[in-house]
C-alpha cells in the first residue's frame, strides 16, 4: 500500500534544514531527474509581486475557463488542505496522483537536501507535463529572481504591487524587494505591470528594458476605474464596461484590471465579464456564512481575511468602508516575521477592540500578547483570547451586532477553515 499525501509530506519537510533557502540549483537538478518536466508544461502565465498574486490569478483562471480554455494552476501556500495549491485542468489534484507524484519527486530525489516548497513545485510541474491543457497559471512562491518556479520560460508575466515584506529573504528596501520580483521578466516576453510604488517601477522598467521585455503598466498603458457600479477598463484596444469584482475592496479593482490587461494580452477575453462575477479566492475578505464558528457567532456577521502586512493593512481598511456600519471587533494572530503594528495601524480608525490570538500549531506565531501590545501601540484597545471561538464567545456577549473580522495571517485563515469546516 502507498503512503499517503500527508506522510510523504511530512518527509518532504526533513530533507533541508531551513524552510526557506533561495537558490535554483536543487530545484535544477531534481528537474533534470525527472527529465525536465518544466519543459512540457502548457503556456505558462508567471505572476510575482508583494500582494495581489493570488486574487489576480483567480481572476484570470474564471475569464479563461469562461471562454472554454483549459487551465493547470499553482499557488502557495495552501489553506486548509496541502491539494489547494495544485490544480490540474480546473480541478484540484486527487489524493492518489498527489500522493504518487511526491513519492516519484522523493524517489528521483535520492534523498539530496532540497526545500519543502522546491520539491512540491517539482511535483506540481510533473502534474501539469502528464495533463493536457490550454494555460499554466504560476503563483510565484516568495520573491522571483531565485524562486523554484523561475524556472520556465512563460508567455506572459504579471507583476502585482510591490511592498514591504519578507525582507529578511528578499532585502531592506523597496527598490531591493522590486529587484527580486523583476526576476520574471524574461526576454521578449510581455509583462502586465500592476500600480507601483515609484522606486519599485523604475527598477522593473530598468530590467525590462535590458531584456527588451514591453512592459503594460497600469496608469501608462492601460486604466481601470470604478465608475456607476462598474468596472471600466480601457488601453489602446478600446474601453471595457464590466461588472464589479465579486471580490471586495479598491484593491480588488487593481487586481481586476491586471486581470483583464493580461486576458487582452493573450487575446482571450470573451470571459471577461466572468473573470468578474466568477472568481473565488478563500480568506480575501470572504464572508463565512456557515459552520460552527457562524453559529456561535449569532447575529454578529463573520469575515475572514489573509493579509499579513502595511499595505494589506490599507487594502482591508478600505475595503471595510464599503460595508454597512456595524461595530467592528479584530480576532487578529501574526507570525513573529511581520510588522504587526504597520499592519493593525490603517485598521485603528474603524476598529473597536481587538482579540489577539496565537496561531494553533505555528511554531513562528506572535504570541497573543504581543499582538495586543502591537494593536495598542496601532492606538487599538486589545486584549487577549485563547482560541478564536473563545474571542468569539466574549464578542457575541458583549456586541451581538458586531462585524467580526478574523484576520492577520493565512496560517490564521487556514486553521479557521478546517475548525468551521
Amino acid at each position: 500500500m502507498n503512503d499517503g499525501s500527508d506522510v510523504v509530506l511530512e518527509r518532504l519537510m526533513t530533507l533541508h534544514p531551513k524552510v526557506i533557502d533561495l537558490v535554483l540549483d536543487r530545484v535544477h537538478r531534481l528537474l533534470s531527474a525527472l527529465d525536465h518536466p518544466e519543459r512540457r508544461i502548457p503556456p505558462v502565465i508567471h505572476i510575482a509581486g508583494t500582494n495581489g498574486k493570488g486574487s489576480t490569478q483567480a481572476m484570470i483562471r474564471a475569464g479563461l475557463e469562461a471562454a472554454g480554455e483549459v487551465v493547470h494552476a499553482y499557488t502557495s501556500p495552501h489553506l486548509a488542505r496541502f491539494h489547494e495549491r495544485i490544480r490540474v485542468a480546473g480541478t484540484l489534484i486527487e489524493e492518489d496522483d498527489l500522493a504518487r507524484l511526491l513519492a516519484e519527486c522523493e524517489a528521483a530525489n535520492g534523498g539530496e537536501q532540497i526545500t519543502f516548497f522546491e520539491i512540491t513545485t517539482c511535483a506540481a510541474f510533473l502534474a501539469f507535463a502528464r495533463t493536457s491543457a490550454d494555460w499554466t497559471l504560476l503563483e510565484v512562491g516568495l520573491g522571483g529572481r531565485l524562486d523554484a518556479t523561475n524556472v520556465i520560460h512563460p508567455a506572459l508575466t504579471v507583476i502585482t504591487p510591490i511592498s514591504m515584506d519578507h525582507e529578511a529573504f528578499l532585502g531592506d528596501t523597496i527598490e531591493a524587494i522590486a529587484g527580486e520580483k523583476a526576476g520574471i521578466l524574461k526576454s521578449g516576453v510581455p509583462c502586465i505591470v500592476g500600480p507601483q510604488d515609484e522606486r519599485a517601477l523604475e527598477v522593473i522598467e530598468y530590467r525590462a528594458a535590458r531584456l527588451n521585455a514591453p512592459l503594460h503598466v497600469q496608469g501608462q498603458h492601460w486604466h481601470v476605474t470604478e465608475e456607476g457600479g462598474h468596472l471600466i477598463f480601457q488601453d489602446e484596444d478600446g474601453l471595457m464596461d464590466l461588472p464589479l469584482p465579486r471580490l471586495i475592496g479598491r484593491h480588488q479593482v487593481d487586481n481586476a484590471g491586471m486581470a483583464i490587461a493580461a486576458l487582452r494580452a493573450l487575446k482571450r477575453t470573451a470571459g471577461a465579464d466572468a473573470a468578474m462575477t466568477d472568481a473565488d479566492w478563500p480568506a480575501r475578505m470572504q464572508r463565512l456564512r456557515t459552520g460552527p464558528l457562524v453559529d456561535a457567532a449569532g447575529d454578529a456577521d463573520l469575515w475572514l481575511d489573509g493579509g499579513h502586512n502595511p499595505a494589506a493593512g490599507h487594502a482591508l481598511a478600505e475595503a471595510l468602508t464599503r460595508l454597512p456600519p456595524r461595530p467592528l471587533h479584530l480576532i487578529c494572530g501574526m507570525l513573529n516575521t511581520k510588522d504587526a503594528t504597520g499592519y493593525m495601524t490603517p485598521l485603528a480608525p474603524l476598529a473597536k477592540h481587538l482579540h489577539a490570538v496565537s496561531i494553533p500549531g505555528e511554531a513562528n506565531t506572535l504570541p497573543a500578547a504581543d499582538t495586543a501590545a502591537a494593536a495598542k501601540r496601532a492606538g487599538i484597545p486589545a486584549s487577549t483570547a485563547l482560541s478564536v471561538a473563545n474571542a468569539i464567545a466574549t464578542i457575541k456577549a458583549t456586541t451581538p451586532d458586531a462585524r467580526i473580522l478574523i484576520c492577520g495571517s493565512l496560517y490564521l485563515a487556514g486553521n479557521v477553515l478546517r475548525e468551521n469546516g
